[in-house]
């Protein structure tokens, strides 16, 4: 089972190096490209005033964080939720940044320590979409993920939008680990299956299956300037 975990921080300000802390770290789940609901959230006390023009951004105040915990007091469950996944983050060098100075004040080493892998999904995206805008909010449009909620940056929410973008840029993967398959294996594999076809169970889409499915094929739609395959067979495009 493929297990990643995207991941979003907010800080007191742009500049690890002169001081500026993290306040805020979300993350999401994902094992096998579906969402397991098993996320991590904290919010921490940076000991520090918050830069005016962060505070504007994400619109969480020193008075808000005053009796939340210290980033040490919290950086034991972060580590052990975040060991042996691979982490996706947009623009991850920052995060990273700001991640490896909290680590070492905690006494706890660098985030590669426990990482398995860091994606860098700002990097993914310029080479998908080269010459391009490649925002979260950009994304969102671009994959017709609703971002409508995201009145401040928050970063469980961020994290959230963020998966939602990384699975739409990376659904081709399935399909390519597929025609990689030695076609021989796949024949006999196939050979040897014997299904009574009558007895399979038809499983429903729920109504949340179905939208995401139908953004899906918005997204694609846009994408190609054109209706869908799916839609133009169902004659509803």
């Amino acid at each position: 089972m493929t297990r990643q975990i995207v991941l979003d921080t907010e800080t007191t300000g742009l500049n690890a190096k002169l001081g500026d802390r993290v306040i805020e770290i979300g993350c999401i789940e994902i094992a096998s490209r579906r969402f397991t609901e098993r996320n991590f959230h904290a919010y921490v006390n940076p000991g520090r005033d918050i830069d005016e023009g962060a505070l504007k951004v994400h619109g969480l105040s020193k008075e808000f964080l005053a009796d939340k915990p210290a980033f040490a007091e919290v950086a034991g469950d972060f580590v052990a939720y975040v060991q042996g996944a691979e982490l996706v983050i947009h623009n991850a060098d920052f995060d990273v940044e700001f991640l490896d100075l909290e680590l070492k004040l905690a006494g706890l080493g660098r985030l590669s320590d426990y990482a398995g892998k860091i994606t860098d999904t700002l990097a993914l995206a310029r080479e998908l979409h080269p010459g391009k805008k490649n925002s979260l909010d950009a994304l969102c449009e671009r994959y017709a993920i609703d971002n409508s909620n995201r009145t401040f940056h928050g970063a469980l929410l961020d994290a959230r939008l963020l998966a939602e973008c990384f699975l739409a840029m990376t659904r081709g993967q399935e399909s390519l680990m597929m025609e990689l398959e030695a076609p021989a294996a796949a024949a006999s594999a196939l050979a040897a299956l014997k299904v009574d076809v009558s007895r399979l169970m038809v499983v429903r889409a729920t109504d949340e299956e179905a939208a995401l499915h139908e953004q899906y094929l918005d997204a694609m739609e846009k994408e190609a300037k054109g209706p869908p395959l799916w839609r133009r067979i169902l004659g509803t495009a």
